[in-house]
């Protein structure tokens, strides 16, 4: 049964009580200080108490929102407790509560859940391997269920599983192929529920050249199918190759190495482009694009990412991430609206070394895990609310402008996290893989052997109270469906502003909000308005990939953007986005076209899709 919230509606507070997780009687949490003031939104509150705040044995509430920051900033202070004390940053506890309860920076959901408290697990996303035996395969499988337990999602390459029907010389039987395998970790992950809040997520791969791929392509099509899964197709140069001079290619059986069937390029890409414009999967990683950016090639080969995809990770690593509110950092002159750079810097440096002491701080759930992210020190540091910083500005996302605005603070952005880490190494040394990295011919001395991430931050932008990740606003009017049945629907706050400047009566504009995402048909909104306030379905699939390409030409790792489609768009237009992608250099590609699924997170009504 979904329950409608309003964004304007006012909701109760409820109780709170002292926490007796401890197993004492009663324990009371430590106030945080009274400065800033916090501002939350109603969604934020509401996410907040189903997801991030602690509950003692019996569910109830035992912290505030402000107790809950408080309580993730001392215990990432805590690390600095392990460097020289000249090398400690001043009153890091402090300023780190700063910077989340003005909103500024929040890091991935684990750190806000578990920092400072029993499970201590505080990474957002693991890469685990999967080999072609029996005990590999259930291995990972319980690995995954721990990792899920624990908060983390999980993203698995299946490309080195055997295809269906091969000979399986210890039983004399035949292979059940990767897709049987897939559908056990699916199965699994609706058992287990995340740090006891949500359900987990993962990401599974499978390369082009696998003999399964064509299954694969199709998996998803059924609604039924691997609902706890992303898939992508692995993609290589050699069939993009193939692909541009319409020649067949070869798949391979990863268990002897050998061809063993050529296909048409183009026939596979249109299977995935028609799979793709129907359902939204499987996605694209573009595979040999992101190796050539590995930094550590010397300790293997990237063959999967985290479950939204934008974080490329060896077998067994982790990554931990955080974002930056862009929104948070305008200033106003009499020239008009700029961009804080100065305190923008500011946020960056401190963020950076959040993050990197969240890896000291960190309880993982596997030894692997621990020696191999303790190897590389990967963090990811991203932004969110660059919509709301274009309305800011006055800049509309489908313009050329609003792309000379993206590579102005993604340059800065990617320059000052990467000074910050250097900075970080020459306090605590550089991370332990650095010796035979990428980085060292280049003499980058980094504490982070990648720094920048582009996470979509779909919870903790809720939080923020700004637009996820790089994403252009779905609609003016949003609905989100989240944790049990709750509809979160809510104007955005800058449309209503200046909506009643220009003394329109919104709610008679309601209907024609929660008709369709776009607002450019509305004659009565003014046409400045229309402009400024364009939505997803407003952008075309070419100025998406653009501006996608625009972050990761920026970003160490990956970019997490979903290509937003109206009903109306073609599989031509799929096509496009997916070889200019490539083209573009971009590590990966999601398109979703509106109401292709039944169910969408997103859209601008409460009761159907659009």
């Amino acid at each position: 049964m979904l329950h409608e919230i309003r964004e304007e509606e006012s909701i109760r507070q409820l109780p709170v009580y002292n926490d007796t997780m401890s197993g004492k009687k009663t324990t009371t949490r430590p106030d945080p200080p009274q400065y800033p003031r916090l501002r939350l939104s109603a969604q934020a509150k509401i996410v907040l108490r189903a997801r991030y705040q602690a509950k003692n044995m019996t569910g109830m509430i035992v912290e505030t929102p402000k107790q809950l920051f408080w309580r993730v900033a001392t215990d990432v202070a805590q690390a600095e407790r392990l460097y020289p004390p000249t090398s400690r940053l001043p009153d890091a506890a402090q300023r780190w509560y700063e910077c989340m309860a003005r909103l500024d920076f929040l890091p991935n959901s684990p750190t806000l859940m578990n920092a400072g408290r029993r499970l201590q697990q505080l990474s957002a996303c693991f890469v685990l391997p999967i080999e072609d035996s029996l005990a590999s395969i259930y291995d990972t499988l319980k690995h995954q269920a721990l990792i899920h337990q624990s908060g983390g999602g999980t993203g698995f390459s299946f490309s080195h599983v055997r295809p269906h029907n091969d000979q399986v010389a210890a039983s004399n039987g035949v292979a059940s192929g990767p897709i049987s395998f897939m559908r056990l970790f699916n199965l699994s992950t609706d058992v287990i529920k995340q740090g006891g809040t949500r359900r987990g997520a993962n990401m599974g791969i499978l390369r082009i050249d696998h003999p399964d791929i064509l299954d694969f392509i199709a998996l998803k099509q059924s609604p039924t199918e691997m609902t706890n899964f992303n898939l992508s197709v692995g993609v290589t140069d050699s069939f993009m190759r193939a692909l541009a001079h319409r020649r067949t290619y070869t798949l391979i059986n990863p268990h002897t190495n050998k061809p063993t069937r050529p296909l048409p390029a183009q026939l596979v890409f249109n299977r995935l482009v028609e799979a793709a414009w129907a359902s939204g999967e499987p996605g694209l990683v573009f595979l040999d694009t992101i190796n050539r950016a590995n930094p550590t090639p010397r300790l293997g080969t990237i063959e999967s990412t985290n479950p939204c995809g934008e974080q490329p990770l060896l077998a067994y690593e982790s990554c931990t991430l955080g974002s930056i509110n862009v929104a948070n950092f305008i200033t106003q002159s009499d020239a008009g609206p700029a961009i804080d750079f100065a305190r923008l810097s500011g946020a960056i440096s401190l963020a950076v070394r959040f993050l990197d002491n969240v890896i000291d701080r960190n309880c993982f759930p596997l030894p692997q895990i621990e020696q191999m992210t303790k190897q590389t020190r990967k963090i990811g540091l991203g932004i969110m609310g660059f919509a709301d910083l274009l309305i800011a500005l006055n800049i509309p996302y489908n313009s050329e402008a609003a792309l000379r605005t993206a590579t102005t603070l993604m340059e800065f952005f990617q320059s000052r996290a990467h000074l910050a880490s250097a900075e970080l190494a020459n306090e605590r040394g550089t991370f332990p893989a650095y010796r035979g990295s990428q980085l060292q011919p280049l003499h980058r001395r980094q504490r982070n052997a990648t720094v920048t991430t582009i996470a979509p931050t779909g919870s903790i932008s809720l939080i923020a109270g700004c637009s996820p990740g790089i994403e252009p606003l779905y609609g003016v009017q949003e609905v989100r469906r989240i944790m049990d049945g709750v509809v979160l629907t809510s104007l955005h706050p800058a449309f209503l502003r200046r909506a009643r400047e220009h003394g329109l009566d919104v709610e008679s504009l309601r209907p024609d909000l929660s008709a369709h995402p776009s607002i450019q048909h509305v004659t009565q909104i003014p046409k400045d308005l229309r402009r400024l306030f364009v939505t997803a379905h407003d952008v075309s699939p070419t100025q998406h990939v653009r501006m996608q390409a625009v972050f990761q030409r920026y970003s160490d790792s990956g970019v997490s953007k979903t290509i937003n489609l109206p009903a109306t768009a073609t599989k031509a237009d799929v096509a496009e986005a997916f070889l200019l992608a490539y083209q573009l250099e971009c590590k990966g590609l999601t398109v979703f076209r509106s109401g292709s699924r039944e169910q969408q997170v997103i859209s601008c009504s409460p009761t159907h899709p659009c």
